[in-house]
């Protein structure tokens, strides 16, 4: 058995708490319609800014300044089709989201995409959301065509060798750097055991595996997450703490169990690494793990969320949701209590891919912080640890 959680918990809680929680710095350059190849020079790069104490003041100035409806915004990321993206604007500006969402699949030019994202991070003023999409590569990758190319599936870079991935990465993330993405709904950190394989519907049917040997999985981690963030896109591991066992999807299923998942369980050691390796984000999943939870699904639960991922490995980046819209999984309560339920357990920014979960579930967030002290508190914490995500992106500004 693999103890890695448990060795490298102490070592995380020191380096991440100086590191992840530090803001970063973010160079520009002009943005192009295609990406640089791998061998010109650096596009814009995230660096590691450890004890900054003139960004940590930024994000300071900028939450206490926030009003509890701007706070409660923050922590919402809402999807929006990718080919028209515009009308989201709106409600952007209106309910100050934290996040946007590009859903879908396109093949239109990197021109075009810049345009309609910068009308997304315009739209409410010196406080832009983060964009984001799936961009992992084989059957989930949401841009294609000219200025997009294919990339292999994470089950095929994880057989390359590390040189291979890395540019790989790189150079897909230089590639959405340049039209304004700032946050990749990704790497995959699930490993789908070989006698599984296709069996496992969310992961191992499409190949979003680096592999069946957490080892190797964590070794393919720790070489996508610098290769994305050096290249100016953060990343989001996903989906802690595991979907690689599961025999069911949480997209169409009420019912997705991993019995075998603990807190001392090999298949950690992916996201531990990615951890150790600066990941702003972790996306939870939304199934149910009894042996860490016997009450709800992972997004709900404060034991995992809270007790494993930020008490035992120590992560204090930005926890993101799975899909908490149309997902059937999500759907064991309604929909304008999930945000509350996720940010309760120890989450930040709650996704949905419905634009119409955006005013209830902004609400229902504002609602239970009047309600409740504790959780008024808590939905601080989440807008400080997504404001942090923003100002590693380099979207924020002091000027507020």
């Amino acid at each position: 058995m693999w103890n890695r959680p448990r060795a490298l918990a102490a070592t995380l809680a020191v380096t991440l708490a100086g590191g992840l929680a530090a803001c970063t710095t973010r160079t520009e350059t002009p943005p192009t319609a295609s990406a640089p190849s791998s061998s010109a020079a650096p596009s814009p790069v995230i660096t590691s800014a450890s004890a900054s104490a003139p960004a940590a003041d930024c994000v300071s100035q900028i939450l206490g300044g926030l009003s509890l409806e701007e706070r409660a915004g923050q922590l919402l990321m809402i999807g929006t089709p990718v080919d028209a993206p515009r009308p989201l604007a709106r409600t952007v500006q209106r309910l100050h989201l934290g996040g946007v969402f590009l859903a879908g699949r396109s093949t239109r030019t990197a021109t075009a995409l810049r345009a309609d994202i910068a009308t997304l991070t315009r739209a409410n003023g010196d406080l832009p959301p983060l964009v984001s999409l799936d961009q992992e590569g084989g059957s989930v990758q949401t841009l294609k065509g000219r200025d997009f190319p294919l990339l292999p599936s994470a089950q095929k870079l994880g057989a390359r060798s590390q040189t291979e991935l890395h540019d790989a990465v790189r150079d897909s993330a230089r590639r959405l750097d340049a039209i304004g993405i700032t946050l990749n709904l990704a790497p995959v950190a699930d490993t789908v055991p070989v006698e599984v394989g296709a069996a496992n519907p969310p992961i191992g049917a499409f190949r979003r595996q680096y592999g069946s040997d957490p080892a190797k999985v964590a070794a393919a981690i720790t070489t996508a997450v610098p290769a994305s963030q050096d290249a100016g896109v953060l990343t989001v591991l996903k989906h802690f703490p595991g979907l690689g066992r599961v025999r069911a999807n949480t997209d169409v299923s009420r019912d997705v169990v991993d019995g075998q998942a603990s807190a001392d369980d090999p298949y950690l050691e992916p996201f531990a690494a990615g951890i150790e390796a600066g990941s702003a984000a972790v996306m939870m999943s939304s199934a149910r793990y009894p042996q860490l939870d016997r009450k709800t699904i992972a997004a709900y639960s404060e034991p995992i969320v809270t007790g494993l991922l930020r008490g035992k490995l120590g992560f204090r980046g930005m926890v993101v949701s799975d899909d908490l819209g149309a997902a059937d999984a999500a759907a064991i309560v309604p929909v304008g209590e999930r945000a509350v339920r996720f940010v309760a357990a120890g989450g930040d920014l709650a996704l949905t891919i419905r634009p119409q979960d955006a005013e209830p579930m902004a609400a229902g967030l504002i609602a239970e912080a009047r309600r409740s002290p504790a959780f008024d508190t808590r939905v601080t914490d989440a807008a400080r640890n997504v404001l942090t995500a923003k100002d590693r992106a380099g979207l924020l500004s002091c000027g507020r």
